[in-house]
């Protein structure tokens, strides 16, 4: 995992004093928030004597451990209905794949999953998420380019709650969050779901990736207003991001991550470990 700004720490300060400004900086730099980096400072602040690089990896870790999730709240069916888990984001994070990757690991834990084609803009989305489909073996439901998601979803739920599907995941068209004709798009997606099912969508997750940085943050407050967001599926831990966009993401607006991707291959996708996570930024 690429999230190793504590072990550049140690490296920047090692054999000399640790130096407050350049600290805040790094602390800033490596996407955690100026919330978060404040939190780290006052605590070593509070007990400033013998202050080492190893001193100050040990209190970032403890900080960090206390804001992210410690349960991640694996995905349970509903008794009697699908349960719907919608996936947003900005462009080329990964949605269509994380998608796919989040149908495998729940049809590996026995569950009945279908797929809804519901990015109707994006050139060969649609086949994308059916090859996929087709290397799980999952049920999917798709529309014509140009067709309304809305749409879509609404007939999605339908099919999967007719063949008592366990999980119903939507992959939504990539959309900038500044701009509100997009978002409102979104809202539109929930609200025909939520006329089957006025509960649903029971998971809105949204897609970020690692290599984002601080950008990451707005894009999570943007979509949060316009979807209410669950959680987060964070990308792309295996280049060169930090990662440390999940933890702002956490400490602002108090949305969990939940699973993480660490590569290309179906299975490099898993429940999100903040212990796991902490230790290997190390």
């Amino acid at each position: 995992m690429a999230f190793t700004f504590l072990k550049s720490l140690v490296q920047r300060f090692a054999g000399r004093p640790v130096d407050w400004d350049e600290l805040e900086e790094l602390l800033i730099r490596s996407d955690l928030g100026v919330p978060m980096t404040t939190r780290i400072l006052d605590q070593l602040q509070a007990n400033p004597d013998k202050l080492t690089a190893e001193k100050v990896v040990a209190v970032a870790r403890e900080e960090i451990v206390k804001i992210l999730p410690r349960d991640t709240h694996m995905l349970r069916p509903l008794p009697d209905r699908p349960k719907v888990i919608l996936i947003v984001g900005v462009n080329g994070t990964g949605k269509t794949t994380s998608t796919a990757k989040l149908a495998h690991l729940l049809k590996r834990k026995g569950h009945s999953v279908m797929l809804a084609a519901a990015d109707t803009f994006r050139a060969a989305a649609i086949e994308q998420l059916e090859i996929w489909a087709g290397r799980i073996g999952c049920d999917i439901v798709k529309g014509q380019y140009n067709a309304d998601p809305a749409g879509v979803c609404h007939d999605a739920y339908r099919a999967a709650a007719a063949r008592n599907i366990e999980f119903l995941i939507c992959d939504t068209a990539g959309r900038l969050h500044n701009k509100a004709n997009l978002m409102s798009e979104l809202s539109k997606v929930c609200r025909a779901i939520g006329k089957s099912d006025s509960t649903a969508p029971h998971e809105t997750l949204l897609v970020v990736d690692a290599t984002t940085g601080g950008n990451a943050l707005v894009q999570a407050r943007e979509f949060k207003e316009a979807t209410g967001l669950t959680g987060v599926i964070v990308t792309k831990l295996d280049g060169s991001g930090k990662g440390g966009c999940i933890i702002s993401i956490q400490n602002e607006l108090g949305l969990p991550t939940r699973f993480s991707g660490t590569g290309e291959r179906l299975e490099d996708f898993e429940f999100f470990e903040a212990r796991k996570f902490v230790e290997q930024m190390m």
